[in-house]
Formats: C-alpha cells, structure tokens, sequence
C-alpha cells in the first residue's frame, strides 16, 4: 500500500509530504506534518540562516528516539529545484550538499526527517573562505546555561570595543552561539586562530568562569568558548533548526536584551511560531554588519608576542593538503 502523503504549496514549488502523522517527537507526540509547519512559518529566517551555505543534514527516519544519520551528502534522487554545492574533503573526496536557497528545499529537507540543519560558516560562490566568525559558548560539567548567559553579556561587551556586531542565540541545548559577519579574505585556519584570540581575551577578563583548556579534565566547572567551531567541516546548527530533544527545542536567535531572561526551553517548536510572526526575524540585518578580522589578526599577534603559541587540533583532525604543519596537543603542558 502506498504511504499516505499531502502535497504543499511552497512559492512556486510543490512539495510532497510522505507520512506527515509520523511521530518524530514521542513526548511532546510533535509530528512531521508539525514541523513541516514550524519551518514554514518561519521561513524567512530558516532560509537567511541557510541561503548558499553547505548544509549537512542531521536526519531521525524512526524519531529522535530512533537511529540518526548525520548526511553529508544531498541524495542524488531529488527534485531538481533542490540546489547543490560541492566541497572537497582532506582525503581528496567530495560531496555535493545541501544548498539552500528558497524555503520549498528546507521543507523537501524536513520531509526527510532532517530535525536539524547544520551550515559552514562560508558560502557557494567560495567555500574555503567563511564569512561568519562563530563564538560557541559551551557550559561544561558543573556550569550551566546561566552561565553561558554571564559570559554571553562579557562576550557582548568585548566586541563593543572592537566595533563588532555580534548576533546571539540560543544553541537549542546547553550554550549560546554568537555570529560576527566577516569579509570573505580569509581561509578557515585563519578565521579559526582568530576566534581563539577572541577566546583568550575573555578568558583573561573572567578566569574563574571562562576557559580555553584544550582537554576536557583540565577545563573544570568553567564555559568554554570553542573556538574550533571556526575549523574547515565543523558545523554548528543554524538559527532557527529545530533540535532533537524531546521538547523539540529550537535554536532561537534573541536579542541582547531579552538574552539575560530567556531560557532555551522558552524556544520550541510551538512556541517560535506566535513569536516569529510577531517579530519577525529579529537577525533580519546579520548581513549589513561586516566586522574587520583584521582587529582579531593584531590579537593573534600580541598573543604570538606573548609567546601563547597555537592552538592545537584533535589529533586525527582531516588535514587540507598544502596546509602548513599543525602544533598537536600534548598533556605535558598547558592545553592551549
């Protein structure tokens, strides 16, 4: 027997929606027709968080209690308004993944159980230079997302005085993301030193809440600020993805002034919705605030002079080839 389906109108597409009663949240009982729903009613924000960048997709089939596959690769067998872009990996390999641009691909996505969406920080026209800085603030064992929110508020301040914009939201779980758009000019090593420089100054400020500690039992009950959310395939969700937690949180872009009072169980499927259409989307001009890297490039430099040397990378981390030798981290000295 054929599986039951509805078909939806999206701009100029229709999308066809298999098995929309599927259950993909069982304790809320939210189904896939539910968050086909959520997406497109926060269309305009889904596809600005996603508009030309590789997407992975983190797809749940049976739920999010089920088996969970973390896609690469867009499947061949697709419409062929459904756009691709084409990234190389280290080992010489590509992939063709996701490139969004108009809703009626996000919600083909959504009807593939994808439960979130995770973007590169960089763009079609040129994958190996990001154009957005991410600043992770993740609460460790002991810290929780009150946490994240006091290191949020020094972070805002920070980059006031460099004259960045910086655009907050709720990671949809434990921490708090930061976007900074940036000029194009750089490739991800660069862009990555540069997040750590970041990293390292608000760790000065606040030494007993904030660390850079490269392993995690020299971390303690701090927040971490993970600046390798700046190195080439690392993707975090995208504003506006739902998350796969029970209460399908979602990934909520706020202001800086809600951010102290807001709590991520305040974003959730059901609950984005009122609050989008009566706000839109409050990140509507990420885009029209470019800040200089070169401010954080002086950073990296005072730190070199300071003789804080790299940082390093996981010890099996894919390597681009060309790329200069990398610094691996050791447990005889402090984690850098």
């Amino acid at each position: 027997m054929a599986s039951p389906f509805i078909e939806i109108e999206v701009g100029e597409r229709t999308v066809k929606v298999t098995n929309p009663d599927k259950v993909l949240f069982p304790t809320a009982g939210y189904t896939k027709r539910d968050q086909v729903g959520y997406y497109l009613s926060v269309g305009e924000g889904i596809v600005r968080a996603l508009r030309e960048r590789p997407t992975q997709l983190r797809r749940f089939p049976d739920g999010i209690e089920g088996e969970q596959v973390y896609q690469k690769r867009v499947p061949e067998k697709r419409p062929e308004w459904v756009e691709a872009v084409r990234v190389t990996f280290p080992s010489g390999r590509h992939a063709d993944e996701l490139c969004v641009t108009e809703l009626a691909q996000v919600v083909w996505a959504a009807n593939l159980a994808v439960i979130d969406f995770h973007p590169w920080p960089s763009r079609r026209a040129d994958t190996e230079h990001p154009d957005e800085l991410r600043i992770d603030i993740d609460p460790q064992p002991g810290t929780d997302f009150g946490d994240a929110k006091k290191v949020a508020v020094l972070v805002q301040e920070v980059l006031a005085e460099i004259g960045y914009t910086g655009w907050p939201k709720t990671s949809g779980n434990r921490g708090i993301h930061v976007a900074c758009r940036i000029e194009p000019l750089w490739e991800f090593p660069v862009v990555r030193r540069c997040a750590l420089a970041f990293a390292r100054e608000i760790e000065r400020r606040a030494p007993d809440l904030v660390t850079t500690a490269w392993w995690k039992e020299e971390r303690g009950q701090k927040v971490f600020i993970d600046y390798n959310q700046n190195a080439r395939d690392r993707t975090i969700a995208s504003a506006y993805s739902v998350r796969a937690r029970p209460d399908a949180a979602v990934s909520a872009p706020v202001t800086w002034a809600e951010l102290p009072d807001v709590e991520t169980e305040d974003f959730t499927l059901v609950t984005m919705q009122p609050r989008f259409a009566a706000l839109g989307d409050v990140q509507a001009a990420i885009d029209d605030s470019v800040c200089d890297l070169r401010v954080l490039l002086e950073w990296v430099e005072r730190d070199k002079a300071a003789g804080v040397g790299e940082a390093p990378y996981p010890p099996n981390f894919p390597k681009m080839p060309g790329e200069p030798p990398r610094v691996q981290p050791s447990r005889a000295r402090k984690a850098e």
